[in-house]
Order: C-alpha cells, then structure tokens, then sequence
C-alpha cells in the first residue's frame, strides 16, 4: 500500500499536483518540503541531460537527412520525425519538473520565514534569516538558469517542428538540398542550448549543496 501511495504521489508531482496532502502524507514518512525540493532538483539534472542527448539525436537525424547521400528519404523521415517527437515529450517532462520545483520551492520559503517569525531568540532568528537569504538567492540563479534554458529550447524545438513539417510535405531532393544552410544554423543553436543546460545542471548542484548544508547545520 505505501509503493502504490508512493508511486500515486509521485504521478501527482510530474502533473504539478503538488497540495498539502501531499506534503502531509510525505511528512509522516519522513519527508520534509526541503527533502523533497532536493530530490526535485536532483531528478531535474536527470531530465536536462535526458533533453541535451535527445535534442542531440534529433540534430543528428536532421543533419542525415539533409545530407542524404542515397537510401530511403522515407526511412531516414520517419527515423527524424520519432527522435523530435521524443525530444518534444522530453522538454514537456523537462517543464512539468521546472514548475514542481517552483511550487515545492515557495512553499518551503514561505514555511521555513513563518516559522523564523515563531522564534523568541534574536540569535537563532537572525542565524536561520542568514540561511533563509542565502538559500533564496541560490534558488533564485538556479530558477533563473532554468528558465533561460527553456527559453533557449522554444526556438530550437519550434525550428525542428517546422522543418519536420516541411518535409514532411516536400520529401525530395531538392526540398531537402534547400535545407542544408538551416541545418548548419541549427546546429549552432542546439551546441548553444546545451551549454546552456550544462550552466543549469552546475547551478542545481550549488542549490543542492546549499540546502544539504542548512539541514546539516540545523541538526546540529
């Protein structure tokens, strides 16, 4: 009964069903909100370096199909035409986890801020104000990574989209002749993209570290 709860909870997180039921239920096993951002954060390294190596293939299969040198174009069509849509379903996993770290994320600062209001020494409250700030800022660079990754992924994925679509259309040589000049341009915003994702995934282990250190400190 707890895998099956377990497993239902976590279905709930990937749609952004984050409430707080949820955050009891995981608290009475053992899980508190800033465990749980850790482990959102953590399995959005996971998700970043799935979309960079898919977004790769895709870059590839596009790249062998507008350099076409004999074979079958339907063949080597439908093999781009899979790698984007799974590149596609990748991004939207990718969003779906970058707005669960959002929600976990507020929800743990504006609960960690009422309870330093709680506090009666002025010691203890400006210490746990000093570790608050700090893992504020951390997440804010963090989010901020995030956030300008996806903005690099919209354009990228909104040129594959058009350019599977068109040949979709036009299967043929001189159709496919015509886009070796956006194949190179493309291939210069995807190497961009994933520098970019490489910056967000160094940025989630400094949050990472940063919140494993307060706990750490907190338990002292």
């Amino acid at each position: 009964m707890r895998a099956i709860l377990t497993l239902a909870l976590t279905s709930a997180i990937a749609v952004g069903g984050c409430t707080s039921a949820y955050y009891s239920v995981m608290q009475k096993m053992g899980k508190e909100k800033r465990d749980i951002l850790v482990q959102r954060v953590k399995d959005s390294k996971k998700d970043q370096e799935d979309t960079k190596e898919k977004l790769q293939t895709t870059m590839e299969s596009f790249q062998a199909l507008t350099g076409f040198q004999g074979g079958s174009l339907e063949k080597s069509y439908k093999k781009l035409n899979g790698d984007y849509e799974s590149a596609a379903d990748q991004v939207q996993k990718l969003h779906d986890r970058i707005q669960s770290i959002d929600k976990v994320s507020s929800d743990l600062f504006n609960e960690w801020q009422n309870e330093i209001n709680q506090m009666g020494s002025a010691k203890l409250k400006a210490q746990s104000s000093g570790m608050l700030r700090d893992s504020k800022a951390k997440n804010a660079v963090f989010m901020t990574a995030m956030h300008n990754t996806e903005a690099r992924i919209t354009p990228v994925m909104a040129a594959f989209h058009d350019q599977v679509l068109f040949l979709k259309h036009n299967l043929n040589a001189r159709a496919i002749g015509s886009l070796k000049g956006t194949s190179a341009k493309m291939d210069t915003d995807v190497t961009a993209l994933k520098k970019s994702i490489d910056a967000s995934m160094a940025e989630a282990d400094n949050l990472i570290n940063s919140l494993s250190a307060t706990d750490k400190t907190d338990k002292q």
